[in-house]
């Protein structure tokens, strides 16, 4: 049963997808026009011819929308995008990598989730989710996918789970690797040492190592990128944890060389302390964690924090850390125009990512975005368009993968089994690539 406070959550914009809210009220018309609930009743042949009607628009209002994308595209490409009609209709939408074959993925998901024989539930947030992922699967498909990332809890395993031998998803990870796709895990999860990766990821790690079917070359076409962009493992038959650190150095874009320490420092520092107010002020049963890259709260024993609570500390922290990045980059703005010497930043402001982990806070330096790029770079420049990044958080505020989606393609799922899913689906899309 759906409860008054679910209904009310998702009413709220910072947990809404505009692209997707506004997709599904372009389907609802037709639902009303066409759904005909009294069918029921009718023959079968009335039903049916109801359901084939309600199918033909819906796979219209898809095929428009796929037109528009292809205009969106087109303005991006020239640098324009506010001229699209699509920005015009959805200002918050972003880049789109590929074009979008959306009228083809609505007849293959409605052949599976039966949207248009439905008379009562208009198609849903998830019925529009699982078409825009299908969408991309056969658009990455037909550009080739070169590097497939993915998010680790909710997305390889259940929440605060390990990835173990008998997940469904190591196999078809295998089989990504044997085609010679690229894989990158890029967790919030921040470990410093290899073993901690190894204790989350021992099922894959264990299944790489032991597997006949892969060579060096594309057993090495995995790496860890942890704490969202900062700790880097690539995968070593001969480590004890089957996982080596690359240092620093070695991985970071000339973007991210160019964050200073002094001002990775004063950011966390600010996070720490709004932190800490959160906790006074909501009285929170939590205790603050600093890390070196990172600092968040997590429950204290035995304690559950309400996710109101964590949701209000996310756009608490978040807020205040725009509002001073906003500050700072008003002094060098003025500095620089008055003359007055260089300003008192090291240089341009740090990117950061807070997000609520379902059971805590978390405020990282870099994002996942930055995550991404970096295995785009490991991996000899692979472009957005031949990428893919799979995760379960892509809400505008307080979700680490939806920043993912400025550096390459994404799919957007819900659960573990949903991942096994995804991976079908594009195994099957490129075995007939192949006949």
């Amino acid at each position: 049963m759906t409860t008054r406070y679910r209904v009310e959550y998702a009413l709220k914009t910072h947990r809404r997808d505009q692209f997707i809210e506004w997709i599904k009220g372009l389907l609802a018309v037709p639902f009303v026009l066409y759904s005909q609930p009294t069918g029921v009743f009718a023959d079968g042949d009335s039903i049916s011819k109801v359901g084939e009607e309600a199918h033909r628009r819906y796979a219209e209002i898809m095929r428009d929308i796929e037109l528009m994308i292809d205009d969106h595209i087109m303005h991006q490409n020239q640098d324009d995008p506010l001229l699209s009609k699509l920005r015009m209709l959805v200002p918050t939408a972003g880049p789109f990598f590929t074009r979008l074959p959306l009228e083809a993925a609505f007849k293959y998901q409605d052949r599976k989730r039966h949207i248009s024989s439905r008379r009562y539930v208009a198609p849903s947030f998830n019925d529009v989710r699982l078409v825009l992922n299908s969408a991309q699967l056969m658009a990455v498909n037909n550009g080739a996918l070169q590097l497939a990332t993915f998010d680790g809890d909710v997305t390889l395993y259940d929440d605060g789970e390990s990835l173990l031998t008998s997940n469904p998803v190591i196999p078809r990870i295998l089989d990504l690797l044997k085609k010679n796709i690229k894989v990158g895990i890029v967790t919030a999860a921040g470990y410093t040492a290899a073993e901690r990766y190894y204790e989350r990821l021992h099922g894959l790690l264990d299944a790489i190592a032991g597997s006949t079917d892969l060579d060096t070359t594309q057993r090495q076409n995995l790496i860890i990128m942890g704490g969202e962009a900062n700790y880097l493992f690539e995968f070593s038959a001969s480590s004890r944890w089957l996982l080596e650190p690359v240092p620093r150095e070695r991985w970071l874009t000339p973007e991210m060389s160019k964050w200073s320490e002094a001002d990775i420092t004063a950011l966390l520092d600010l996070a720490e302390a709004a932190l800490r107010d959160c906790i006074r002020t909501m009285r929170l049963p939590a205790e603050v964690i600093r890390k070196d890259r990172a600092v968040g709260i997590i429950p204290l024993s035995e304690a559950r924090i309400s996710r109101e609570s964590l949701e209000e500390t996310v756009l608490v922290v978040q807020r205040i850390l725009e509002l001073e990045q906003q500050r700072q980059k008003q002094h060098q703005r003025r500095t620089s125009v008055m003359g007055g010497g260089a300003a008192s930043l090291t240089g341009r402001p740090v990117p950061f990512c807070a997000f609520n982990g379902g059971r805590d806070v978390f405020v990282d330096i870099g994002d996942k975005s930055w995550g991404v790029a970096v295995c785009q770079q490991w991996f000899g420049g692979i472009r957005p368009e031949g990428t893919l990044h799979v995760g379960d958080q892509f809400l505008s505020a307080g979700s680490n993968d939806f920043k993912a989606r400025s550096v390459g393609t994404t799919a957007w799922i819900a659960n573990p089994a949903e991942t096994v899913e995804l991976l079908d689906e594009l195994a099957d899309l490129m075995q007939k690539k192949l006949e």
